[in-house]
């Protein structure tokens, strides 16, 4: 990524535990060169929540770009990372910081899922914040860790935005964000699975499947990158 430490999000995280990962993941997760992004494409194998009564407010969060009330298998998507020079409305100022848009091909249309991956904190402190929507009104603070050359995900913290005030939800309500990234040497493709969760209900929301990656120049022809 471009920016004045010249580190992604991940590796102002990670640290040392990025060269842990599976070298594809270590590829993926690491800075975008200057005037990239990444571009990946792939297929769901499942999206969305079967919990029909949980559809009107994901409508409500489908206008801003961040769930959508469905529940389709076999959904093709694609997926742009693209690096900021400084992090803006996600983490601290100046930190590095990623815009990412997954487009999901639904039975009824094309939707669009936005998110910038920034950095909080500091020292052992230091964690990704994840702002979500066009807005940027949700947030999820993630700890991160590696497993087995995977990159294992989990939220401590969500909140909301009203107006300039930005309110944490109690942990008895707030749901919670897993998300496992890993490589599969044999189909030569990487694999995300996402799961929304609440500790009152249980499973609210998934998504998981198989995906391509590759670092392209941002204007003009594909500059040379790693295929994860």
């Amino acid at each position: 990524m471009t920016t004045s430490s010249g580190h992604s999000p991940y590796e102002v995280v990670l640290g040392d535990a990025l060269a842990v990962l599976h070298p594809r993941l270590s590829a993926y997760f690491s800075v975008i060169p200057a005037g990239s992004s990444g571009h990946g494409e792939g297929v769901f194998d499942i999206v969305g929540t079967p919990r029909r009564w949980l559809w009107p407010i994901l409508w409500v969060l489908g206008r801003q770009g961040v769930l959508f009330p469905v529940y389709e298998r076999a959904v093709a998507f694609t997926v742009t990372n693209t690096p900021l020079s400084r992090s803006g409305s996600a983490g601290e100022p100046g930190s590095p910081a990623i815009d990412a848009v997954r487009t999901f091909a639904f039975g009824g249309g094309a939707r669009a899922m936005v998110d910038r991956i920034g950095v909080a904190g500091s020292g052992a402190n230091v964690s990704l914040v994840d702002d979500l929507g066009v807005a940027a009104r949700y947030r999820a603070r993630l700890a991160a860790i590696v497993v087995n050359g995977e990159l294992h995900l989990s939220s401590t913290t969500t909140s909301v935005r009203l107006g300039r005030r930005r309110l944490a939800l109690p942990a008895f309500v707030a749901p919670v964000v897993s998300l496992v990234e890993r490589f599969d040497d044999e189909r030569d493709q990487q694999h995300v699975t996402v799961i929304l969760s609440s500790p009152l209900v249980g499973k609210l929301y998934e998504y998981s499947g198989y995906f391509t990656y590759e670092l392209a120049a941002t204007h003009g022809s594909a500059t040379e990158g790693t295929t994860t």
